[in-house]
């Protein structure tokens, strides 16, 4: 009986698991929030190649506009926070 519960009390945790892994990501077609000029928003970038580790770069809008990013088309699939 108690290696019943055991079990499904361990299943129970690897099905939530991915569930709370989930990271933030804002709805599809959400603009990036207003801030001052100084704030920094930060987003996803790709990863170095030959890594699988998850990048976030904080700039602010003219940091990621000379980088050629448009904030506002990319914050619902790349955005994160913003700090300031």
């Amino acid at each position: 009986m108690a290696h019943r519960k055991l079990a499904a009390a361990l299943s129970m945790i690897a099905v939530a698991s991915p569930l709370s892994a989930a990271s933030f990501r804002p709805a599809p077609g959400t603009p990036a929030p207003a801030a001052g000029s100084d704030a920094k928003y930060c987003m996803r970038v790709e990863p170095v190649t030959g890594s699988r580790i998850e990048t976030v770069k904080c700039w602010t809008r003219d940091e990621w506009a000379s980088q050629g990013v448009d904030v506002d088309t990319e914050w619902a699939k790349e955005g994160v926070a913003v700090k300031g």
